[in-house]
């Protein structure tokens, strides 16, 4: 197919590439051994990763269903349909870990996709292709559980968001530079109300669960803000890109508080469905055999992922609502 497609004048149509954490991977995208994974979850969704959010837009946009990175094995008719560079477990900054996925290490396979594209197709062709393609970002969720977990929080939280948010904003003008010109990037989801955070951090060590956790909430959200203010910046500057924010963490929130909005099906707002702390220790979604019988019934998958149910909210909302993608609904985007 790459011989017949080069010099070709009209590319092919558009398609989804996604970079992230495992709130776009579902741990099928790792090159090591689903056994090295630490203390989260196996399982960081329901067994598919077409539960996920970039999956459920992928499918509102009429694009093809993502194929992980580790498997496409350089075929070129798969990367035309789009590729999930995202890793179940993946940070912003430098892993400490081996199976950690770094955003540097994605936007390096994400560019070199972009290169061998441009020599298989010819540049003029790979250009539009990428132009016209969607590319989605959804990191931080593990960068703050690691700091969370070795940092008491205070001025130092909002410092290392704003690292993070520096480094987010490099990498959307790293993919800017390659030639693309339609970017998302997801908020991070209100860690302070996931059950991980709940379990782990008890209210003054009494056994007392607190709803959520202020403190952890505010450094998300200010992670989030900065982010959409860098984004909103962007996007003025670079006059023939369109650069969205979706604000995945008042989505959550939204059910969080107001569950009976959403009929009958959202009974739980903080407990997982799959996932548990013994004795301290956390224990995520090692196996799908431990999950409740009706996840549609949670807010919380495992640990710190939402369910299917309600990334099909955010979905919805994040297709036709201008409110939570912003400056513009993803619909108005593509």
């Amino acid at each position: 197919m790459a011989s017949g497609l080069s010099g070709v004048e009209t590319p092919p149509g558009p398609a989804m590439f996604v970079l992230g954490d495992s709130s776009v991977d579902c741990g099928d995208n790792n090159p090591f051994n689903a056994l090295f994974h630490r203390n989260l979850s196996r399982f960081p969704c329901n067994g598919s990763d077409t539960t996920l959010l970039p999956q459920l837009l992928a499918k509102q946009m009429k694009l093809p269903h993502t194929t992980p990175f580790y498997s496409q094995n350089g075929s070129i008719d798969r990367i035309l349909g789009g590729l999930n560079f995202g890793s179940a477990e993946a940070s912003i900054l430098s892993p400490h870990s081996r199976n950690y996925q770094s955003l540097n290490q994605q936007l390096r396979q994400a560019l070199e996709t972009i290169q061998l594209l441009q020599l298989q197709l010819g540049e003029s062709t790979a250009n539009a292709f990428i132009n016209s393609s969607v590319f989605y970002l959804s990191f931080g969720k593990d960068d703050f559980t690691d700091f969370l977990h070795n940092n008491s929080l205070g001025n130092s939280g909002f410092d290392f968001a704003h690292i993070l948010v520096e480094q987010m904003t490099n990498g959307v003008r790293s993919l800017y530079a390659s030639n693309v010109r339609k970017i998302v990037c997801a908020g991070v989801v209100p860690l302070g109300c996931a059950p991980q955070a709940l379990l782990l951090l008890e209210s003054g060590g009494n056994g007392i669960r607190k709803a959520c956790l202020d403190d952890v909430n505010k450094v998300v959200s200010y992670y989030n803000r900065r982010l959409e203010e860098n984004i909103a910046g962007m996007d003025r500057q670079l006059g023939d890109a369109r650069v969205v924010f979706c604000d995945v963490y008042e989505a959550v929130m939204e059910v969080i508080d107001h569950p009976a909005k959403y009929g009958a099906r959202i009974e739980d707002v903080r407990n997982a469905c799959c996932g548990v702390v013994r004795d301290g220790k956390v224990s995520g979604c090692v196996s799908t055999e431990m999950a409740c019988q009706e996840a549609s019934t949670h807010v919380w998958w495992d640990l710190q992922n939402p369910t299917p149910a309600v990334n099909s909210l955010v979905a919805q909302s994040a297709w036709s609502s201008p409110s939570l993608c912003r400056p513009f609904s993803l619909k108005q985007l593509f």
